[in-house]
């Protein structure tokens, strides 16, 4: 595949500021992506920040409906280098976990487990549930990658932007893609 390419989900879940910066990264690595945003998320994104729809969209390369069943990434053959959902709403991640797909977003992350390409997941909730562990269980055996945003205070974050970043390069490091945001263990010591 000669354009390297990423599909992003934004879900429900507190913590919409991590699909934007998200969408910021991968651009600055001059990847394209391909959004797609839950109705939850957008109310997420009217009480935790400024942003408007248009701007966020405007980060994305493309961006589709969340019910858009006919988008690009809900088909395996549209290759990509997998998928991030960023951050994931249990919902979101229940419906991944029982192959339901009743929005884009979870019909692209089945896509991507069928196909075998790396799924991250950013669960966002706490206390987690029962049913909420077994959920991430089941994705981790589908061979999905649960990565809930959890800071690395090792790294010394001088602001939540450095917390996010952090996290984010973390995720971004299991696409073997390095935005130069992670302060790794012991690294300077080398």
């Amino acid at each position: 595949m000669s354009t390297r390419r990423i599909a992003v989900g934004i879900s429900g879940a507190s913590g919409f500021m991590y699909g934007v910066r998200l969408l910021e990264l991968l651009r600055e690595l001059d990847i394209e992506t391909h959004l797609t945003i839950s109705r939850s998320a957008l109310l997420t994104m009217q009480h935790e920040t400024t942003h408007k729809l248009a701007d966020v969209n405007a980060l994305a390369s493309f961006t589709y409906r969340c019910d858009d069943m006919a988008a690009a990434i809900s088909s395996g053959s549209f290759r990509t280098l997998g998928m991030i959902v960023a951050p994931c709403s249990m919902k979101t991640l229940a419906e991944i976990a029982s192959g339901l797909s009743s929005s884009l977003i979870s019909r692209a992350a089945d896509v991507t487990l069928k196909e075998r390409r790396p799924l991250v997941l950013l669960a966002r909730e706490t206390p987690y549930t029962l049913a909420h562990l077994r959920n991430m269980m089941a994705v981790t055996e589908m061979g999905g990658i649960v990565a809930p945003p959890v800071p690395a205070f090792y790294a010394r974050p001088a602001s939540l932007d450095a917390m996010i970043d952090h996290t984010l390069g973390r995720v971004l490091d299991l696409f073997a893609l390095d935005c130069n945001s992670v302060r790794r263990w012991k690294e300077h010591e080398a």
